[in-house]
C-alpha cells in the first residue's frame, strides 16, 4: 500500500498539501520569512499521533462498549525539540483526558488497555516515532 500527497508552493514560503482530497494551508512565521498563513510543519505529527491513538482508542472502547459512559473525550500531545539544527522531536508526552457522562463511573482497566493495546499494536504513528528513538510518555486523564 502506497500513500501520497501533493504538496504544492504557493508563493513565498507557503506551500498547500492535499491530502486525501483534502487542502491544508502550510506556512512559516513572519520573523523566518513566511506570512503565517497556516500551521508550521513540524506540529503536525504531534497532531498525526494524537489522531491515530485516539481513533484507535475509541475503536477499542467502542468494541467494550464503554463510549456510551463518555461525554467528552480529548487527546493532547506535546513534544520537546533539539535546540540545535536540524530541530527534531526528543520526546513526546500524549494525555488521554476522558470526561464521564454525568452519573457514570469510566472502568480505568478498560481505559489503560484500549490506551496500552493503541501505543503497543495499532498506531502507526507511535510506532514510527519509537523507531525514530522519541521518548514516548502517556497518561490517562479522568475528569470529573
Amino acid at each position: 500500500m502506497t500513500e501520497k500527497i501533493k504538496t504544492n508552493w504557493k508563493g513565498n514560503m507557503a506551500f498547500e498539501w492535499e491530502v486525501n482530497g483534502h487542502k491544508v494551508m502550510i506556512d512559516a512565521t513572519q520573523n523566518v520569512g513566511g506570512e503565517n498563513k497556516g500551521p508550521q510543519p513540524k506540529p503536525f505529527m504531534l497532531a498525526a499521533l494524537g489522531g491515530c491513538t485516539g481513533m484507535d482508542v475509541v475503536s477499542i472502547l467502542k468494541k467494550m462498549r464503554v463510549t456510551e459512559l463518555i461525554e467528552d473525550f480529548n487527546v493532547d500531545v506535546s513534544g520537546e525539540l533539539t535546540e540545535e539544527h536540524p530541530k527534531h522531536f526528543i520526546s513526546m508526552h500524549v494525555s488521554y483526558i476522558f470526561t464521564p457522562k454525568a452519573g457514570e463511573e469510566l472502568p480505568m482497566e478498560k481505559l489503560e488497555k484500549a490506551v496500552n493495546l493503541s501505543e503497543e499494536r495499532y498506531c502507526g504513528v507511535s510506532e514510527v516515532y519509537r523507531k525514530a528513538n522519541i521518548k514516548m510518555t502517556s497518561e490517562i486523564i479522568i475528569k470529573k
